[in-house]
């Protein structure tokens, strides 16, 4: 086939105007620039390391090959090698280094390996490793977009575009002939048939590439329709692989936008709310959460191309200016290749509209955000993510009613990531519990992994609530894990209310009759210190202050119903922010054990480095106000909450309290039963609800009825 048949269609890609988007980013994009030519000219000396932002297993180690390059070859113990080897995206920064420099190198360097590739790695079982259909449905990406950018290079002969054309084609062919369940239900389905789809509209036409298009759409919106979930949330609960399947999804609506190719409404609207999802979890410094088997990425460009490709269509034009607000200032590099000329432009010139309402929760998926913004600098914003939702398969963790926390520009409390997926001590040390912050019973996870990928024993997450009255924000959820414990069942609970943007309560709470032993974890960033400020202040009261050079955070635990005899230690620990790395930290791990009902009070005030307020805790005795009886503990139960001039009381029920007839007086002895006040500061806070915040006017919000 002649080199003009592909680069001469008449048909839109992504970017139509090399020139014009290669000025743009060699003026406007220095650094990325640079990473990837440095990655071009490794790449000619074949030499080999992944550590591009969207690099699924980044690598750290660089692996040269001398003379013909083995496609096959597994450098450790990790296969994750060989398949991001044989995915090529290294092609597509040859493509881009070859667009700005004009240096024939980098289009030798392509048309060489492409050769080589396709000379030694043909769809036989022996070469498995290359073709799982992961791969063949990133290749088609990839190869695809590299071609693109050697428009004109005189190393395009006839005999590498006819090797391509076959190759691709071989590959479309064989997409086509796989789907099951498992492809439906994994982000594998989606890469496959985004591929699929992609060579369906980039190779010349025909009525073959018709069906390829007419099949791919089919089982995408099929996808689309069971994985994600109405939040727009891709149900594997990692922020990698959704961000991933939304790229990909994104992908098809250019191609399908820009060629007149209809999709129905409910796939476009699908897809915009996958954006939407990306958004909430995305930082405040633009960086993805490592949320399940994700890495921190700046998922900023996932949200600018989006931006851009529904701004062009005028039923969603609009989403433009609100999509903005979330991704750079600028169009970025790779949202430039992917949208062309004409999208820098759209997107640079547009307008943020500020005044858009969002509402971060996923609470399909089981995922709650507390958003405080600080418009002058938006990444010294606060951020809270709580996760109480399904384990989402293998790429899930065991990571029930987690919490992470960003404040003042960096991340406070942590998820432990991923690091690895081969079978071996490390994946368990960060996808357990334990590598999480939230609680365990008697030493056990509430989820049992089997493997890197499969878990014998599953749970369910329940009792999810969110609510929002004035400054006040609260956030409820529970798990099943232990309701079968061989020592008697147990319903863990974890209450969040947000006080004010600086204060956090985290309750945690432990339903049964028996005698357990319960463990909580805080692991925090390791650009900070951890101390002990007051060490038993109180028989129930420890205070920590981890210090960094933009946060003083202090954590004041406050045993509850029976949680007073509670050790704390400080654990080196391990995080990972990229697969294959690992950072030292530091972990708060707590211990306690008791019979019956138990509760543990974290409180969490959040401070500018080196402007500390103080914050003082107090527990309050809680009465009925009818029965004239101060409650028990494991009923309900009251702290004070004091910092600078401020003064809060909570009060929180933990089973009904009201019979016949009743309502509660924190902090008083009650009212008598001839006394017609209502509230005074003397006889304590009167109040009936499940969590009622009162101010220090006594004034009072009930957060949960």
């Amino acid at each position: 086939m002649k080199v003009e048949e592909f680069f001469n269609q008449n048909k839109h890609f992504f970017f139509e105007d090399r020139e014009a988007v290669a000025s743009y980013v060699k003026e406007n994009c220095k650094e990325e620039f640079e990473h990837i030519k440095r990655v071009a000219d490794e790449v000619c000396e074949k030499i080999f390391i992944f550590d591009l932002r969207w690099d699924m297993e980044r690598t750290c180690i660089p692996v040269k090959f001398e003379g013909e390059i083995d496609w096959l070859k597994q450098p450790a113990d990790d296969p994750e090698w060989i398949f991001a080897f044989n995915r090529m995206r290294f092609w597509i920064c040859l493509g881009q280094a070859y667009a700005v420099t004009k240096d024939e190198k980098y289009a030798k360097a392509f048309a060489e390996q492409l050769i080589s590739w396709v000379k030694n790695v043909p769809h036989t079982e022996k070469n498995g490793q290359a073709w799982r259909t992961i791969e063949v449905g990133l290749r088609l990406e990839y190869w695809l977009k590299a071609m693109c950018y050697f428009k004109g290079s005189p190393n395009i002969t006839e005999e590498v575009m006819s090797l391509f054309l076959e190759s691709i084609t071989e590959h479309a062919e064989y997409l086509m002939t796989v789907w099951n369940s498992y492809n439906l239900m994994s982000n594998w389905g989606v890469l496959a048939n985004h591929g699929l789809f992609m060579a369906g509209v980039m190779l010349p036409s025909s009525d073959r590439t018709k069906e390829y298009i007419a099949v791919s759409l089919k089982r995408l919106s099929e996808e689309l329709d069971i994985q994600v979930y109405e939040d727009g949330t891709q149900w594997e609960q990692s922020t990698m692989y959704h961000n991933e399947v939304a790229h990909d999804y994104i992908d098809v609506l250019i191609l399908a936008f820009r060629n007149g190719i209809k999709l129905d409404s409910t796939f476009t609207d699908k897809v915009l709310h996958m954006i939407y999802a990306s958004i909430s979890y995305q930082k405040p410094d633009g960086n993805e959460l490592c949320f399940g088997d994700s890495d921190e990425i700046d998922s900023r460009d996932i949200v600018t191309t989006a931006a851009v490709i529904f701004g062009e269509n005028t039923l969603y034009s609009g989403f433009l200016n609100v999509f903005k607000k979330y991704g750079y200032d600028k169009i970025d590099f790779d949202s430039a290749w992917d949208t062309g000329e004409k999208g820098i432009k759209l997107y640079n010139e547009a307008k943020i509209d500020d005044n858009y309402d969002f509402n971060p929760n996923l609470s399909s998926s089981g995922n709650y955000f507390l958003w405080d913004e600080d418009k002058e600098n938006k990444a010294d914003s606060y951020f809270l993510h709580f996760h109480c939702g399904t384990l989402g398969a293998g790429h899930g963790h065991s990571d029930q009613l987690h919490v992470s926390l960003y404040a003042n520009g960096e991340d406070l409390l942590v998820d432990a990531g991923r690091f690895t997926y081969v079978n071996k001590p490390e994946r368990f040390e960060f996808k357990d519990s334990t590598a999480h912050n939230t609680c365990i019973v008697d030493n056990k996870n509430f989820y049992e992994c089997c493997d890197s990928w499969g878990c014998s024993k599953l749970n369910r997450a329940v009792n999810r609530v969110f609510n929002k009255v004035g400054q006040y924000s609260y956030i409820e959820g529970g798990h099943l894990g232990y309701i079968d414990s061989d020592k008697g069942g147990v319903f863990s609970n974890r209450r969040i209310i947000k006080i004010r943007k600086d204060i956090y309560v985290i309750l945690d709470e432990f339903y049964t009759g028996n005698y357990h032993k319960y463990t909580q974890f805080w692991h925090f960033n390791n650009t900070g210190s951890l101390q002990t400020l007051a060490l038993k202040t109180s028989d129930s009261i420890q205070k920590f202050r981890y210090s960094s050079k933009k946060n003083d955070m202090d954590l004041v635990q406050v045993s509850g119903c029976g949680s007073s005899l509670y050790q704390c230690a400080m654990l080196d620990t391990r995080f990972s922010k990229h697969y294959n790395e690992a950072d030292k930290n530091i972990t708060l791990r707590t211990n306690w054990k008791t019979t019956g009902f138990s509760s543990l009070y974290s409180i969490i005030s959040l401070n500018k480095a080196g402007k500390a307020e103080d914050i003082s805790i107090k527990k309050l005795p809680v009465y009925s106000n009818f029965k004239n009886i101060e409650f028990p503990s494991d009923v309900i139960e009251a702290i004070e909450i004091q910092k600078g001039t401020d003064k809060y009381t909570l009060v929180i029920a933990h089973k009904e309290y009201a019979s016949p007839t009743d309502t509660f007086c924190a902090g008083g002895k009650g009212l008598k039963t001839d006394d017609t006040r209502f509230q005074t500061s003397k006889d304590g806070l009167t109040g009936f609800g499940n969590v009622v915040v009162f101010d220090k006017e006594g004034n009072r919000t009930v957060l949960l009825s």
